[in-house]
């Protein structure tokens, strides 16, 4: 049962380190996405007109408020992309700790298993019952 669990265990850490990435990875991409805004945003005139599109709208937008924004969409998704760092690295820990626990229970099982195999064979052969073992 403890084996089970543990299992369990691994198998959702493993679920969870999967999703992580999935989350990092779409980060990552939003995070270029602002970048290259945000380097276009520079190439513009301080008259420039620029356009920020709210559901189907085009909305005007001030270049220096545009910039700011950017810069504050960047700097989320940065400080988002370090968290996940963070989450990333503790779950790993756990997983390397579980896969620990696992692999020390299932030696435990197979030991066990193999012992009471030889105490059977020894019963077998000091009653002299005329079965072998193997």
């Amino acid at each position: 049962r403890d084996l089970e669990n543990k299992a369990n265990d691994l198998s959702k850490l493993q679920k969870d380190i999967a999703k992580n990435h999935q989350v990092r990875k779409k980060y990552t991409i939003q995070l270029g996405e602002n970048e290259l805004v945000l380097k276009e945003l520079d190439l513009l005139n301080e008259d420039a007109n620029v356009y920020k599109s709210i559901g189907p709208v085009l909305v005007k937008q001030d270049l220096a408020e545009a910039n700011a924004n950017v810069r504050k969409r960047i700097e989320y998704i940065s400080a988002e992309l370090k968290r996940l760092d963070g989450s990333l690295q503790d779950l790993e820990e756990k997983q390397h700790s579980k896969r620990e626990a696992v692999g020390f229970l299932s030696f435990k099982v197979l030991y066990l298993c193999c012992f009471d195999a030889c105490i059977n064979c020894l019963y077998l052969t000091l009653n002299n019952t005329g079965t072998t073992c193997f």
